[in-house]
């Protein structure tokens, strides 16, 4: 069966129903937008899709059970999403994750919601405040577009800006999660807590609709076709290549995996800004740092502890939010992209 027609179909038989928030609850955590708006909020409304399952077809997990890292029935391989908020690590399975891509979650005493877009290979994690976001079904260049359960108002989960709605214009406070493995994850945070198949809902969570991440194949195999059109299309590299993006309001920048992997520490200037990018081999992913002062990181210097990466002059940085995606979409959402990738050896 092909894959749009299991998004269609597949994930919209649901057993529960989207939560109830009282009329008064507060739109979410919001900041004038911190990345760039590479479109207007017009082109951006006529880009959007139909991804198949109406509102809440794809319902999101608004009441999270938890188990302890020992009662998990992970394999060392299997991608989860990793938060570590004010001292308390969680787990999110992405084998769960795919059939609802949202959890509306209390982590460390905040309101958190924690994002997953199959399409784009994305894991984000937004400040909620007293509302919840759902899967409003709608897509912009194949991303998901959420929905705040307060004011109804459509954030494409990559920008994180809202194009639709009361808030529009408005953008989402973020805060880092990890796109990993189990093995890894649970090696740098043995007290984790994962998230349970207990959702309230009847789904075959051993079974990813759309393919396998070990080894890539299917919809997630570097090579494979887009399932639906972007707004701008950029082919220096195969759809699904996955890059490590970093966004300020200057502009943006991507990674590839290799290069960020064979060179440990990445310096780079967007605009008058000066960027440092660290690769933690522990997790096998980016941490950003905005480096005004040109601080010399040295990779054999550094540390990689529950708290993050330590070492000599990491201190004096700003840690900025990064994340991983696949190429097409980062493309999409961000056109005019600093690249940075692996540098040929003469």
């Amino acid at each position: 069966m092909a894959l749009h027609i299991l998004r269609y179909s597949t994930l919209s038989v649901s057993l529960g129903l989207a939560s109830m928030l009282p009329a008064q609850a507060s739109p979410p955590s919001q900041d004038p937008p911190q990345v760039p708006v590479a479109y207007s909020i017009e082109e951006f409304q006529e880009a959007i899709r139909s991804g198949g399952p109406g509102k809440d077809g794809i319902p999101s997990i608004d009441r999270p059970r938890f188990v302890s890292a020992s009662q998990a029935t992970l394999s060392e391989g299997d991608k989860v999403i990793g938060v570590y908020h004010r001292g308390q690590a969680r787990a999110y399975p992405q084998r769960i994750l795919v059939w609802h891509e949202i959890v509306n979650d209390e982590v460390g005493g905040d309101s958190l919601s924690i994002t997953y877009c199959p399409l784009t290979g994305t894991a984000l994690g937004f400040k909620r405040g007293e509302t919840e976001f759902g899967v409003s079904g709608k897509l912009v260049n194949s991303n998901l577009i959420m929905y705040d359960r307060a004011t109804d108002s459509e954030w494409p989960q990559i920008l994180g800006v809202a194009i639709d709605g009361p808030m529009v214009d408005q953008g989402l406070e973020e805060f880092r999660v990890f796109w990993t493995t189990w093995g890894a994850w649970q090696e740098r945070h043995p007290e984790t807590e994962v998230l349970t198949e207990d959702t309230g809902y009847v789904r075959n969570y051993r079974r990813d609709p759309y393919g396998s991440y070990d080894p890539p194949s299917g919809y997630y195999a570097p090579d494979s076709r887009r399932l639906f059109p972007v707004m701008q299309r950029d082919d220096r590299f195969p759809p699904k290549t996955v890059v490590f993006g970093v966004r300020s309001p200057e502009g943006a920048l991507a990674i590839t995996q290799q290069a960020l992997r064979d060179e440990g520490v990445v310096d780079l200037t967007l605009g008058e800004r000066r960027y440092t990018v660290i690769h933690d081999p522990g997790l096998d992913t980016g941490w950003a740092f905005y480096n005004p002062e040109h601080v010399d990181i040295q990779p054999a210097e550094l540390d990689f502890t529950a708290e993050g990466v330590s070492g000599p002059g990491i201190a004096s940085l700003e840690a900025v939010n990064g994340f991983e995606a696949m190429w097409f979409a980062w493309a999409a959402f961000y056109p005019d992209t600093y690249l940075h990738e692996k540098q040929e050896q003469p």
